[in-house]
């Protein structure tokens, strides 16, 4: 659990190193005190979630995404604000796809949504879960444990609401309407009728499955802020969600696929760093050093659990349905 308080918040900011904080070590670590309660309570509370009512990664996928409405629509509610971030960047890429009668960005939606319910919560929780695959559909809580992941993130969330509608706050029609479809999704998550897996059929290698996911996973990362580029994504996405959706109610789908399938949106993030411009000012040599850190880590943790797992009878046997 606590492993997984740590790797949410680093896959959903750190990772990709879009902030000038990436060349501030000391800052990176510190701002784990914030980040933590806010992206790590939320992993955790929906993994505990799918897990205790015996449900699957649809159910994840989907409360995920609420939790991405959420976040970007009301807390800090960065898909609203035109002047969320002071850089040329934000306009470049929230102009080409920006709907006025919705006050948004289809592109900023697409990527802020999709981010949450791959970077910030899937894929952590996926790899996490590949380092105890015995306990990996157990539930890791009791009702303190959930109690106090509440608590943090209502503390979490109310530090970064207050600091970004200092000068901006949403229409109540846009605040309603996220609110509204966030409740919906979570409705769905629980509603969809459980999924029973067919044992036939073959699937492909881990690494085959890892090769994939790093193709649809850098697709829809480098599509372009347009909207073909939107287009471009959501073909990526629904493909990469098929795929998973069709192999993994085979029997031979293991927890090796799985950490090929999350373990990959580690990498691209990881290796599109290095392209990744920095918001604002900050020192080139230490950004560097930071994300050489970060992608080594990721292959080393990603590395080690495969060993892990090769080593494990857990590999051989059938882990259940995405």
């Amino acid at each position: 659990m606590a492993a997984l308080l740590v790797l949410s918040p680093v896959c959903a900011e750190y990772l990709i190193g879009y902030d000038q904080i990436i060349g501030r070590p000391l800052e990176l670590l510190g701002g784990l005190l914030i980040l933590a309660p806010l992206y790590g309570t939320v992993a955790v509370l929906i993994r505990e979630a799918a897990r205790r009512t015996g449900r699957g990664w649809p159910t994840i996928v989907l409360l995920s995404a609420a939790f991405g409405l959420v976040q970007a629509g009301l807390i800090d509610q960065s898909l609203f604000n035109p002047d969320f971030v002071d850089e040329p960047s934000w306009d470049r890429d929230r102009l080409p796809t920006h709907v006025p009668e919705l006050g948004l960005s289809a592109y900023y939606l697409l990527s802020f949504v999709a981010g949450h319910v791959i970077w910030s919560f899937g894929a952590p929780i996926a790899v996490i879960e590949a380092c105890a695959p015995r306990s990996a559909k157990r539930p890791w809580l009791g009702r303190a444990g959930i109690t106090v992941m509440v608590v943090l993130y209502g503390l979490g969330a109310l530090i970064i609401f207050r600091e970004h509608t200092t000068d901006f706050m949403a229409s109540p029609a846009q605040l309603g309407t996220t609110a509204a479809i966030a409740v919906l999704l979570s409705v769905a998550a629980f509603a969809l009728p459980r999924r029973s897996a067919s044992g036939l059929g073959r699937v492909p290698a881990p690494w085959v499955v890892g090769c994939g996911a790093v193709l649809l996973w850098g697709t829809h990362q480098l599509a372009p802020a347009s909207w073909a580029g939107v287009a471009i994504a959501v073909f990526a996405l629904a493909l990469a969600a098929g795929c998973l959706l069709r192999y993994s109610g085979r029997g031979g789908w293991n927890q090796r696929h799985i950490l090929a399938a999350s373990g990959a949106a580690l990498v691209v993030n990881a290796a599109l760093a290095f392209v990744v411009e920095p918001l604002g000012e900050t020192s080139y040599p230490v950004k560097y050093a930071v994300n050489s850190v970060l992608l080594l880590g990721v292959l080393f943790l990603l590395v080690a659990i495969d060993r892990q797992l090769r080593r494990s009878s857990e590999s051989a046997a059938p882990v259940g349905r995405f």
